[in-house]
């Protein structure tokens, strides 16, 4: 992509309908961005169809959940599961008496995990092992979904796959640096990638958040043809993150949150996208606003950009309903500050001499540096302590507003969808909020999710 390709104006929801089906593909977890796409679907009595990624038992094989985790997981996600795991990534798959990447990974440690190198022959036999055993499940799961899929109904197929970070000591002790750690504790995101382990990353990223979008898209082949044939729709759609526009000086500018690592299985799965979209199928990637999640918090000063999100309100027109937004996020912040402080803080930050560098989009993601590590983690800092609590925070409200707009918003335009990679900014968040609150009366209120670790599943 030379340039973002912005959704300008409210959608509406065109083919949707009560008896429709919603395949949600992607076990949820807490909180996170698919919340508000199943909302949508919940409102116009689609049916809702689930998947799991399934549990490790002790010994690392792979199994359905059982019953109380079956009725555990259906209740959260108001729907029936198709109970056949579906695990993405090769972290944890090997052949059979021999190490996973993971075990190969734990014997790596601060001092030398830089000069490490990995067996690249072996590590591909683990991937080639693991796609097998995904898609081989896949099919097992089309099977049966395409079952439950009767003629004439359309169909709604919603990636949310994510992640795909090994479970190794070393990167967990490297994260703290390179997205938490300033000054002597700073580390460049760019070691990381030119490391062994950095490159094993990448690749387990692109199987999880990108790779299983090409899967779903090819293994539901024999389901799209069969219920677009009978007059029906069928469409994909998946939650990327490619920076989003913003108030900047008064204009929605592009900015993105630095080092986002994932950034490179972000882009692969727009190019998926937009391969499907060149065959006739519709499939978007909508990259969404940065927002607060179980798995998004690793990042410090992600949530930076969700603040200038009040400004879009009024700009956006948002009336007495914005107000009341300004009046419930200043109410978080101790006595002696306003929201006002927070942004000054947010445009000083903005304005830096440091922060210009990454506003380049054509060089995204780029690595970080110690100054803008500094100058982005320390204002996360300085702007969380102006809170009465730490555990309720300007952040959260909004993201909880960001996810309510963009369910609603990538609903309704994956009706009639305008192409394969498209950009929710905060202007279109904003004014599908206004225009949803434009007769509220009262403060939104947020509850606030238990936060769990969670696995690859969560958006970021």
């Amino acid at each position: 992509m030379k340039e973002p390709i912005a959704l300008q104006e409210i959608p509406r929801n065109s083919v949707f309908r009560e008896g429709d089906v919603f395949v949600l593909f992607g076990e949820l977890f807490g909180r996170g961005y698919a919340t508000g796409l199943l909302e949508e679907a919940r409102n116009a009595g689609m049916q809702i169809i689930g998947i799991t990624v399934g549990r490790r038992n002790d010994d690392n094989t792979l199994r359905p959940l059982n019953a109380d985790e079956l009725s555990e997981a259906e209740s959260r996600l108001g729907g029936k599961i198709i109970n056949i795991p579906l695990m993405a990534g090769f972290d944890l798959d090997a052949p059979a008496g021999h190490p996973t990447p993971t075990d190969l990974l734990a014997g790596m440690t601060l001092a030398g995990w830089e000069s490490d190198r990995l067996d690249w022959d072996y590590i591909e036999k683990c991937r080639q092992i693991a796609t097998m055993r995904f898609t081989q499940a896949l099919s097992e799961v089309m099977a049966v979904l395409d079952s439950m899929i009767g003629d004439g109904r359309n169909v709604f197929f919603a990636h949310t796959m994510a992640g795909g970070i090994p479970k190794a000591k070393v990167f967990l002790a490297l994260a703290n640096r390179i997205y938490k750690g300033t000054a002597t504790r700073h580390m460049s995101s760019q070691a990381l990638l030119d490391s062994d382990l950095g490159k094993l990353i990448l690749q387990n990223f692109d199987e999880v958040s990108a790779n299983t979008f090409g899967h779903l898209i090819d293994f539901s082949s024999a389901i799209r043809q069969r219920v677009e044939a009978s007059g029906a729709q069928v469409r994909y759609t998946a939650y990327g993150y490619h920076g989003t526009g913003i108030l900047i000086d008064s204009e929605y500018r592009w900015q993105t949150y630095t080092n986002y690592t994932q950034g490179y299985a972000k882009m692969r799965l727009e190019s998926f996208a937009e391969k499907a979209w060149k065959a006739g199928i519709k499939a978007t990637v909508y990259n969404c606003p940065e927002i607060r999640t179980n798995s998004s918090d690793v990042f410090t000063g992600i949530e930076l950009p969700l603040i200038p999100l009040l400004l879009a309100l009024k700009k956006e027109g948002g009336g007495e309903w914005a107000e009341q937004q300004w009046q419930a996020c200043e109410a978080l912040l101790t006595d002696g500050y306003t929201l006002d402080d927070a942004i000054a803080k947010i445009r000083t930050l903005q304005a830096s001499d440091v922060m210009i560098p990454f506003y380049d989009f054509m060089a995204w993601p780029m690595p970080n540096s110690q100054a803008q590590a500094d100058l982005t983690i320390g204002t996360s800092h300085e702007i969380t302590k102006m809170h009465r609590d730490g555990k309720a925070l300007i952040s959260d409200h909004l993201s909880a507003l960001v996810v309510e707009a963009t369910g609603q918003l990538i609903f309704a335009a994956s009706s009639a969808p305008i192409g394969p990679v498209l950009w929710l900014n905060h202007d279109v968040v904003a004014k599908r909020l206004n225009t949803s609150h434009a007769r509220a009366t009262t403060p939104t209120t947020i509850r606030q999710d238990d936060r769990q670790n969670t696995s690859q599943l969560e958006v970021v």
